[in-house]
C-alpha cells in the first residue's frame, strides 16, 4: 500500500476516536439525586430552589451555595463554580449539571426557568371571547 493511504488511514482514526470520546463525555443524562449518588456520573437534576435555607456568594473561593429539592423531594446542598445566576431569585425550577462530590452537587452550570412574562392565566382568554 502507498504511504500516503497508511497515513490518511491513520488520520481518519485518530479524528473518529476523538469525535466518539468527545460525544461520550459531552452526554450528560436526567437524574435525581439518589441516581447522581449511585452512579458518581455527570448528571443533569431538575429541582427547585429551598428558599428558607441559607445561599449565597463567596468571593474568596468564588462560589455560590444553595439547597436544592428535586423531583423526589430528595434536598441537597448544591455548590456552583461562579457567581449567582440571572434570575436566580425568580426561578420557578432549576436544573444543576453537575456530579456528587463530598457529599453535595457539585455543580459546573446551573440553568434558571423563570416565570414567562407572556403566559397569562386564562383570564384574558375568557374575558376576549365573551
Amino acid at each position: 500500500m502507498n504511504k500516503r493511504y497508511i497515513i490518511g488511514a491513520f488520520i481518519i482514526i485518530v479524528f473518529l476516536v476523538v469525535g466518539f470520546y468527545a460525544f461520550v463525555d459531552s452526554k450528560v443524562e436526567y437524574s435525581n439525586f439518589q441516581y447522581a449518588t449511585e452512579s458518581q456520573k455527570k448528571c443533569q437534576v431538575k429541582g427547585t430552589w429551598v428558599k428558607e435555607k441559607k445561599s449565597g456568594f463567596d468571593p474568596q473561593t468564588n462560589k455560590f451555595t444553595f439547597y436544592m429539592v428535586d423531583e423526589n423531594k430528595t434536598e441537597m446542598k448544591v455548590v456552583l463554580d461562579g457567581a449567582e445566576p440571572n434570575n436566580f431569585k425568580m426561578a420557578e425550577s432549576i436544573v444543576a449539571k453537575g456530579k456528587i462530590k463530598d457529599g453535595y452537587f457539585h455543580a459546573s452550570e446551573v440553568l434558571t426557568k423563570c416565570p414567562s412574562k407572556y403566559e397569562g392565566d386564562g383570564e384574558d382568554v375568557k374575558k376576549s371571547s365573551m
